[in-house]
C-alpha cells in the first residue's frame, strides 16, 4: 500500500484540501496529521483512497464524498458525511448536528453519540450512532436506513417520507407522520449483518428489542 503523510499543522482549509485531491490520484492512503478541527476536511473527494485522520475534525467533514474511506480518531462537527454518494465515514468518537444529512449512498458511523437532526433528508445509505442521538433524528428522511444503538429524545422522524429508523434504547416521542413497531425478523438479520461487520456485539436478544420507525401511511 503506498501512502502519504500530511501535516496539516501550518495549513489553512484550502491548502489542506488541495494537497489531500493531488496525493489521492498516487496513492492507496493518506495519514492527516494535526487536522485541529478544520472544517469541510476531504470535502468532494472522489478518488478510491483510505484516509486516516488523527484528531477532531470540525464542521463538513467528508462532505460530498464518492469513493473514499475515511476514518476519524477524534471528534467531528456539524454534518458529518454531508450529501455522500458513496464511500465510508467512520468516527470514533461523537459527532454534531446532522451527521449524515442528505445521504445518497455509503456509511456514516459514528461511534459515540450525536446532536439534532441525526440523518435529515437523507435519500439511501446507511447511518450508524453508537451512542444516543438528540432532537427531530430522521427529519425529513426520504430514503435509506439509520440505525441508532441508545437513545433518541424528542419528535423523532418528524415527516419522514420513505426508509427505516430503528432504535435499540428509548424514543422519548415520534414526530409527525412517523409510527414505531418491533423490527421483523429479516430487519433483525439485516442488522446483524450490518452491525457485526463494524464490530458491534449485541446480544440476540438486543435484536429482538431494535424499534422500527416509518412513515405511518
Amino acid at each position: 500500500m503506498k501512502e502519504y503523510v500530511i501535516n496539516a499543522e501550518n495549513m489553512d482549509e484550502k491548502e489542506l484540501n488541495r494537497t489531500i485531491k493531488e496525493q489521492a490520484i498516487t496513492h492507496d492512503k493518506l495519514i492527516i496529521n494535526n487536522p485541529e478541527s478544520r472544517h469541510n476536511i476531504c470535502a468532494g473527494l472522489i478518488e478510491d483512497v483510505e484516509i486516516e485522520i488523527n484528531g477532531s475534525a470540525g464542521y463538513f467533514v467528508g462532505t460530498m464524498v464518492n469513493g473514499p474511506r475515511i476514518h476519524i480518531n477524534g471528534n467531528a462537527g456539524w454534518f458529518a458525511g454531508d450529501n455522500m454518494t458513496e464511500g465510508e465515514l467512520v468516527i470514533e468518537g461523537t459527532a454534531g448536528d446532522g451527521a449524515g444529512q442528505g445521504i445518497y449512498g455509503g456509511t456514516v458511523l459514528v461511534k459515540g453519540s450525536t446532536g439534532s437532526r441525526t440523518g435529515e433528508i437523507m435519500k439511501g445509505g446507511t447511518v450508524i450512532i453508537g451512542g444516543n442521538s438528540g432532537y427531530m433524528t430522521g427529519l425529513l428522511m426520504m430514503g435509506g436506513r439509520l440505525i441508532i444503538l441508545g437513545d433518541v429524545t424528542d419528535d423523532v422522524g418528524e415527516s419522514i417520507m420513505r426508509g427505516s429508523i430503528y432504535v435499540l434504547g428509548d424514543v422519548k416521542s415520534l414526530g409527525k407522520n412517523a409510527v414505531m413497531d418491533k423490527a421483523t425478523q429479516e430487519d433483525q438479520k439485516e442488522l446483524k449483518e450490518i452491525l457485526t461487520q463494524y464490530d458491534f456485539d449485541l446480544s440476540d436478544e438486543d435484536y429482538k428489542n431494535f424499534k422500527k420507525i416509518v412513515n405511518i401511511q
